[in-house]
């Protein structure tokens, strides 16, 4: 289901899957850079949503600003976090009370690793966090439950870095490294899938 909303740049676009049943989360998932072709049709995206959804939660996917029919002009990420709060807050809106579940993929998953601590989401899925691309924060208490999932043959987004960054950490994620995955996943969607419903809140 298709949704524009307001956002701080203009119109944002949204696609919103629901579950069969009545859902016992919120998702607002993220996606890879604007710049590079990333838009809430990607893959890696699309997998998410549709595991979180069959995980019985609502799935809402956005384009960043200047990405489909998302008004604006790409913001570096800060205005990208914007974009994200404003998903986050009019989701909350209109599905309150339920968990949230906040992730992203690539460039996507550093703004929610930006946004993390203003939202406070009871789940956080961080997929290629780009550490080695951008001052990734490392929030203290970013969520009560984190996943971090990484393919070990990343060539964008090295596993070393993500390794190295994450030993850094003072409460460090649950890390799951997929061998042999590259940064797209292809060929190892259904891997994801399974690493997501394995390790979802209960």
């Amino acid at each position: 289901m298709k949704e524009t909303i307001d956002g701080p740049a203009g119109p944002l676009e949204l696609l919103v899957d629901t579950p069969t049943g009545p859902p016992r989360a919120l998702a607002v998932l993220c996606h890879p850079h604007p710049l590079h072709g990333g838009s809430l049709n990607n893959k890696v995206v699309h997998q998410m949503a549709r595991t979180f959804t069959e995980l019985g939660a609502v799935a809402v996917r956005f384009n960043f600003r200047g990405v489909g029919a998302s008004a604006g002009t790409f913001d570096g990420g800060e205005g990208e976090t914007g974009d994200l709060l404003a998903v986050a807050d009019w989701a909350r809106g209109r599905w309150p009370g339920l968990p949230l579940w906040l992730a992203g993929f690539s460039f996507g998953a550093w703004v929610a690793l930006r946004a993390a601590p203003t939202l406070q989401p009871d789940w956080l899925v961080t997929v290629a966090p780009p550490v080695n691309l951008y001052d990734v924060p490392a929030p203290a208490d970013p969520a009560p439950r984190w996943l971090l999932v990484q393919g070990s043959a990343d060539d964008i987004v090295p596993a070393g870095a993500v390794s190295d960054w994450v030993q850094r950490l003072r409460q460090p994620p649950e890390t799951v490294l997929l061998e042999g995955a590259g940064h797209f996943f292809h060929g190892r969607l259904n891997e994801l899938r399974q690493v997501l419903v394995e390790r979802a809140p209960v």
